[in-house]
């Protein structure tokens, strides 16, 4: 295990490795450039906020709807492929959305985007672990943080176009053609061969390889506990989703209808979450090597709620962007946390944790738009935005199922 950890990384793991990371970005940058424009669409259509809040759940929906057809596909045409091609029809579909002239044809391109947005997620997450296997220690965290690198040069590409008024249609066409060019770049250096070339010892080995001395196997542990533990993971993960649906659904809104920023200035708010996240990230392992998986999402759930609630009570631009860009710092962790963890419950067969949460999770974004929105029309947005809060309070209770630090 030692010659494992230490050992340096073959010529082709870092190319596989650099690739992955490449798709992570195009995942995270294509459709954080529809997000700023959400206010001009929505006005173009001429919807309230509940209606507008059920078309943008047509993400999610497709997301689910598609979501477990992810490992078939995966099994059959390899996990970079799928990667790919799921990237490509994503960006197709995020065109179409921000050309829609009816609020069905923009759900639909909605639904469409989310459901190749669900291949691509567990696609480039299983091929990053692939990768993470090959280098014997955990990497799988800074992917996640490219996609926030992604997202943010996403949201930054969208307000500069916003602000020199260029519109939509080209905007986006431009935005799905860059992206779809990197993604098959990438697939040329990903890793060949079949999903499990390491054999049955080597997927056996998969929870200590990824970690390194870091993380040790769970205790074996009953099939009822199992369950229960998956279900808080779940949880977890959908906590985060519902933070970073606040951001990408309703913090452009909020900022230029609430609090009348200008359009280019209301982008920062999503910036702000992702950058935030992207920071989280990428201090995200030294923190859990030296304080515990759970003492950091306990304490990161803290600063959400602390900071978005303060937001909230006191409404202003440079305050309610300091409360998303806390809420992202705060849930940074959450979804690779619970991805791994439920990838080495025991009882379950290899990546079924992973595959579940995955798809779980996204009922998080399928049901905060369309709640957000209800309660937004009945009262206010900013009434709305609680949900903020209440994602880290449902942290701070299902916690205690990830790791405390070792000993």
């Amino acid at each position: 295990m030692t010659v494992d950890v230490l050992r340096r990384p073959a010529p082709a793991d870092r190319r596989a490795r650099v690739a992955v990371a490449v798709l992570f970005f195009t995942n995270g940058a294509l459709f954080a450039n529809l997000l700023p424009r959400y206010p001009q669409i929505k006005a173009d259509l001429g919807i309230g906020n509940a209606a507008y809040g059920l078309a943008v759940a047509a993400f999610p929906a497709g997301a689910i709807t598609a979501g477990l057809a992810a490992g078939i596909l995966v099994r059959r045409f390899g996990s970079a492929r799928v990667a790919v091609g799921g990237t490509l029809l994503t960006g197709a579909g995020i065109l179409a959305a921000g050309l829609a002239d009816s609020v069905a044809v923009f759900a639909g391109a909605l639904f469409l985007a989310g459901a190749m947005d669900a291949f691509t997620d567990v696609a480039q997450n299983a091929h990053g672990l692939r990768v993470q296997r090959r280098y014997g220690r955990s990497i799988i965290n800074s992917f996640h943080a490219i996609w926030s690198i992604g997202a943010v040069t996403g949201g930054s590409m969208a307000a500069a176009a916003i602000a020199l008024g260029v519109p939509r249609g080209p905007h986006l066409l431009f935005s799905a053609v860059v992206f779809a060019v990197a993604a098959c770049v990438a697939l040329r250096y990903c890793l060949p061969g079949p999903e499990t070339d390491t054999g049955a010892a080597g997927e056996a080995g998969e929870a200590d390889a990824g970690d390194g001395a870091a993380s040790p196997k769970r205790a074996p542990a009953t099939g009822l506990r199992t369950g229960w533990v998956l279900a808080a993971l779940v949880l977890i993960a959908t906590a985060g989703t519902l933070v970073e649906d606040a951001g990408m659904s309703w913090a452009t809104l909020y900022l230029s209808d609430s609090l009348h920023a200008t359009a280019a200035l209301a982008a920062s708010g999503y910036v702000a979450l992702v950058g935030a996240q992207f920071v989280g990230r990428i201090v995200g392992d030294r923190l859990v090597d030296r304080f515990g998986q759970r003492t950091v999402a306990r304490s990161g759930a803290l600063i959400a709620a602390v900071g978005m609630g303060l937001a909230l009570a006191v409404p202003t631009v440079p305050g309610t962007v300091l409360g998303f860009a806390a809420a992202g710092f705060g849930v940074a962790t959450l979804v690779p946390a619970a991805m791994h963890e439920a990838d080495e419950l025991p009882g379950l067969k290899p990546g079924s944790g992973l595959t579940l949460v995955s798809w779980l999770m996204r009922l998080g974004f399928l049901l905060s738009p369309p709640a957000v929105g209800l309660v937004a029309d009945a009262t206010s947005l900013r009434m709305g935005l609680l949900v903020v809060p209440f994602a880290g309070l449902i942290v701070l209770v299902c916690g205690g199922v990830l790791r405390s630090r070792r000993g």
